[in-house]
């Protein structure tokens, strides 16, 4: 794997990370599910809402690219 792999690798890890503890946070204060309901469906709210990073080759050299849901595209991060 090269760096920028790696890097997209801890960048979607990071951000999975983050929205699965605010959605499990939110859906346990907030919701009236109980049991192993709460880690799923934060799961699925984390899989679904974070944004997805890929190092690609281009001709110009490896770039790092992300898309996200709220963002129309794909933005060039490096």
């Amino acid at each position: 794997m090269t760096k920028l792999q790696i890097r997209a690798f801890l960048y979607q890890l990071g951000c999975f990370a983050i929205l699965f503890i605010s959605a499990r946070y939110l859906v346990e204060h907030y919701t009236e599910l109980t049991g192993y309901w709460i880690p799923v469906t934060a799961f699925f709210v984390g899989t679904i809402v974070s944004p997805k990073f890929q190092a690609i080759k281009t001709k110009d050299g490896e770039k790092l690219f992300m898309k996200w849901v709220f963002m129309k595209g794909v933005k060039e991060i490096g």
